[in-house]
């Protein structure tokens, strides 16, 4: 698998005629979705390829930090949702301050200066450039001058609501995690890499992978059913978002845990891929740690018998 583009000169990597796919694409949810598979239809269609194009950080990080929202996906979880439908080809803008003064006019130039550009697939309220001055009208403009079509994707709607990142996050915040799938597609998850713990659980008899996200929308504190792909193998786990309240962990930090169910392996250093499927229980404190132990048991018993 190739490392993503990282500058807009390396589209010239690209052979043929280009499909470019361009967003934030924060979550990749079915609308996000519904652009990308365009661009790969489309591309397939003529023989040519598709490539997405997003920007790291996500643009309001830049351009109103106090108003940023939580993100859905890294940009490493975003990018591994993106290759999973079929795009070999991504370009990861580095969204400075410099280059949100970008005219929107230039931005689409350099593109079409370093590829075969033949279609840009955006969503259709989509806005880019200084300002957000950018919009279908000028693309369909440009596209004309410069030989490329524009397609603006109509939005996803389910059950009368439009798909989108700010109904995805409220959903994932309140525990929604049905309504969360609905939205993406896919069952919510979470994206972290183990780390060293003080190995609580191991003492308790069930060891922990400590989990530093990368995710920064959590579904609410409580234990959940999840799964976890490790080494190409789908292994069962009990996770536990909150402050561990009967361990007293002293910082009130929150925590992201998982206890792998009948498998062992050395994952320090390792990047999970926790899945969300099932709230089980909502985080409490216990009286002693052989009350906790002997519920942890009863959570893993669950689990395995889903």
């Amino acid at each position: 698998m190739s490392a993503p583009l990282r500058g807009i000169s390396e589209l010239s990597s690209i052979s043929g005629p280009v499909f470019l796919a361009i967003g934030v694409f924060d979550g990749v949810h079915l609308g996000h979705r519904a652009v990308i598979t365009r661009a790969i239809d489309d591309a397939r269609a003529a023989g040519g390829q598709a490539a997405v194009v997003t920007f790291d950080p996500h643009p309001v990080r830049v351009l109103r930090p106090d108003k940023a929202p939580r993100l859905l996906t890294s940009t490493e979880h975003k990018l591994r949702i993106i290759r999973s439908l079929g795009i070999e080809h991504l370009l990861v803008v580095p969204f400075t301050p410099e280059f949100a003064e970008t005219e929107p006019a230039e931005f689409i130039r350099s593109l079409a200066a370093h590829c075969r550009l033949r279609e840009v697939c955006v969503g259709h309220e989509w806005a880019f450039g200084k300002g957000r001055a950018g919009n279908l009208a000028l693309l369909d403009r440009l596209g004309h001058e410069l030989g490329f079509d524009e397609v603006g994707v109509p939005a996803v709607t389910i059950d009368g609501e439009v798909v989108s990142s700010t109904a995805t996050r409220a959903a994932v915040e309140a525990g929604d995690l049905a309504k969360a799938a609905r939205l993406l597609g896919r069952p919510y998850s979470v994206l972290g890499t183990v780390k060293a713990g003080a190995q609580l659980g191991r003492k308790l008899g069930f060891p922990t992978a400590n989990l530093a996200a990368h995710n920064e929308q959590f579904p609410p504190n409580g234990v959940y059913a999840v799964e976890v792909e490790i080494q190409g193998q789908l292994v069962r786990g009990v996770a536990n978002i909150g402050v561990r309240p009967t361990l007293e962990q002293a910082q009130g930090e929150r925590l992201l845990e998982v206890h792998l169910l009948d498998f062992q392996a050395d994952l320090y250093g390792q990047d999970l891929e926790v899945v969300f499927r099932r709230f089980l229980r909502s985080e409490q404190k216990f009286p002693s740690l052989d009350a906790l132990r002997a519920q942890i048991a009863r959570d893993a018993e669950t689990t395995r018998a889903d």
